[in-house]
């Protein structure tokens, strides 16, 4: 029998790991790092309900924190096989998980030296020795093109948009056929491929980030020039915390389309990660899995001046010149964009501006929520910058976007899973889908096992 179990993103948008079991093979897609809530964040320390040596492949659909963040875990605790994903993603998930593993190896001896830990002594939940090890079990599978995976099963993948390598996947297994679709991004975006279109599945795994909602239509370019131009005004900075892969290049481009309209006149763009910046690079690495133009994205990228040290970085939240900061992470959780939030966020003639989805318990959630300070390494930061968003600028498909994948499928499933998304947005899209398509949906539990049947 084959069944579905989610072990991840299930009530939730983050942690995203769903278990395919057929006899005495499982397969995992995705294996992400929960954040946010406390309570989630601690699941990551909990022995999943499956032994991960019991495992036999990995199916990543793509690389960010969320849908990979676990595998060097994973791996430290028993897994022995394969992790099959695009190229691009292998490149985006080795940025993306030695930086998480640095990070977290910094932060715990951060905690242990200034003593705000309740442990004692603070871990890493995984060290950077522990994500090189992970990194050596991937096999690259190229698009469109079936790859054998154990138990005689068939993975097929397409793409997804949303960010670089980016894909959905589709698992023929135990004579079924199982559509994950992974983070879908949007239609007509700038930068990224629209999602494609996949003919027929028996079952649908889908994502709800944004199931209950619609993205703003208004013009992004021209709403983070309204943005600039007010704070610049003020004589102020304005600090964006943006995922290292995916936003930051978006933004990076629209801002250059402002500077090409005439706007930013002297201000000046600094990305300060070096994991962004290393990820801007992969554009070029993986020219096909975008839609610029090399001539653009070349022009774009050298529009923006690059922070790797940590010391040009303090000089920068040392500097009360009008400027525009690009810094991880994107919901404010770790990275140097602490640092700036700590050095602006008390000045009202700043702002802070989110360009993608907070999810709950996030210190972006709760800025965007009003929170008059925020604690930042054990020390509370009054917040007194303007704090707002542009949710157009988001990589995740809309609920319109989301349906508009779906009526894509020349058949109704047997059933659709709705996946990765806080409650309400994944009960509104499963209303949808069974109003508007007649579609039997469903909103899978934590660990709950889910037959997948004639």
């Amino acid at each position: 029998m084959l069944s579905l179990t989610c072990l991840g993103g299930a009530g939730t948008v983050t942690g995203s790991k769903h278990l395919l079991s057929h006899g005495d093979t499982r397969l995992l897609i995705d294996c992400g790092l929960f954040q946010g809530l406390k309570n989630l964040r601690e699941l990551n320390w909990q022995r999943l309900p499956v032994s991960p040596a019991d495992i036999d492949a990995v199916v990543l659909t793509h690389a960010h924190l969320d849908h990979c963040g676990y595998l060097p875990r994973l791996v430290t605790d028993g897994f022995k096989g394969s992790i099959h994903a695009t190229s691009a993603t292998r490149d985006v998930a080795e940025l993306i998980l030695l930086d998480s593993a640095n990070l977290q190896e910094k932060d715990a001896e951060f905690a242990n030296r200034k003593g705000f830990s309740k442990h004692a002594p603070a871990l890493p939940l995984y060290r950077v020795v522990d994500a090189e090890r992970a990194m050596r079990r991937f096999a690259d599978v190229p698009l469109h093109q079936p790859a054998a995976l154990p138990g005689g099963a068939k993975l097929t993948l397409r793409r997804a948009g949303h960010i670089l390598g980016a894909t959905t996947a589709q698992i023929d297994m135990g004579g079924m056929r199982v559509v994950f679709s992974g983070d879908l991004g949007r239609y007509g975006d700038p930068v990224m491929h629209d999602p494609e279109t996949v003919p027929q599945a028996d079952y649908i795994v889908i994502e709800s980030t944004y199931g209950n909602r619609r993205h703003d239509t208004a013009d992004p370019v021209e709403a983070l020039g309204a943005i600039i131009d007010r704070t610049v005004q003020r004589g102020g900075t304005v600090v964006i915390p943006a995922f290292a892969v995916g936003r930051a290049q978006t933004l990076i481009y629209a801002l250059w389309k402002l500077r090409q309209a005439g706007r930013l006149r002297n201000i000046p763009v600094y990305l300060d990660s070096p994991m962004a910046a290393s990820a801007t690079e992969l554009l070029y690495r993986h020219a096909s899995e975008h839609k610029l133009p090399a001539r653009e994205y070349e022009a774009a990228c050298a529009a923006v001046t690059y922070v790797r040290d940590v010391g040009e970085s303090k000089a920068l939240s040392a500097n009360r010149y009008p400027k525009v900061i690009i810094s991880a992470s994107g919901m404010a959780t770790g990275g140097r964009v602490l640092h700036h939030i700590a050095a602006f966020g008390g000045d009202h003639r700043n702002t802070l501006l989110f360009s993608g989805f907070q999810a709950a318990g996030t210190r972006g959630r709760k800025l965007l929520k009003g929170a008059a300070e925020t604690r930042i390494y054990g020390q509370w930061i009054s917040i007194d910058a303007e704090v707002t968003e542009l949710p157009m600028l988001s990589a995740h498909a809309d609920s319109d976007e989301l349906m508009r994948w779906l009526s894509g499928f020349r058949e109704a499933p047997r059933r659709v899973f709705i996946v990765h998304g806080e409650p309400e947005a994944s009960e509104a899209l499963r209303e949808r889908i069974q109003r508007e398509l007649g579609w039997h949906a469903t909103v899978p539990l934590q660990d709950q096992m889910y037959p997948l049947t004639d």
